[in-house]
């Protein structure tokens, strides 16, 4: 036996190479398994994995949005459900996480989803003071970007409508 043949009979042996394994896809978030789409736009979940939320109600339920938008407008709408967890995907790594301790900014030139100023959660401050060093925008808490949404909500639901009229698309039919 050549002695290139041993030592890599020895490497194998001992944990130092492997062949290169396929590469797996990630596995897809289970709140994005369970709420593929925003129930009040019908958006795709996923493809706004670094926009979305998920609110859980203290009967078990949960409602998946797209955005802080469509979150807002189910919070408005479910005055008879205590919400008992608000969470926000970070804009980086499209974790969730607590809504209420995200460092948040407000507006900048990376335009929203659902929105005309756009609302985007970090998990760490520093993440946020990046984004907005890149494309501007001002550090908010999670309270100032719920109060935005609900100011905004008004002119962005005529910006919806009108682009989906544009579009010649309905909204998502309600059960």
């Amino acid at each position: 036996m050549t002695r290139m043949a041993m030592i890599g009979i020895l490497w194998a042996a001992l944990g130092f190479w492997a062949p290169p394994a396929a590469a797996q896809p990630a596995a897809k978030p289970p709140d994005l398994t369970r709420h593929p789409a925003c129930p009040h736009c019908g958006m795709d979940r996923e493809k706004f994995a670094h926009s979305r939320m998920l609110i859980s109600y203290s009967d078990g339920s949960e409602f998946g949005a797209c955005s802080l938008h469509c979150a807002a407008l189910e919070l408005a709408v479910r005055l008879e459900k205590n919400p008992v967890s608000l969470q926000v995907a970070d804009y980086n790594t499209k974790k969730l996480v607590d809504a209420e301790k995200a460092a948040w900014v407000i507006g900048g030139a990376k335009p929203g989803v659902m929105t005309r100023v756009a609302k985007w959660a970090f998990e760490q401050e520093a993440d946020a003071l990046a984004f907005i060093r890149d494309h501007q925008g001002k550090l908010a808490t999670f309270d100032d970007a719920m109060r935005a949404t609900f100011e905004d909500m008004y002119e962005d639901v005529k910006m919806i409508r009108a682009r989906r009229a544009k579009l010649g698309g309905t909204p998502p039919k309600q059960d």
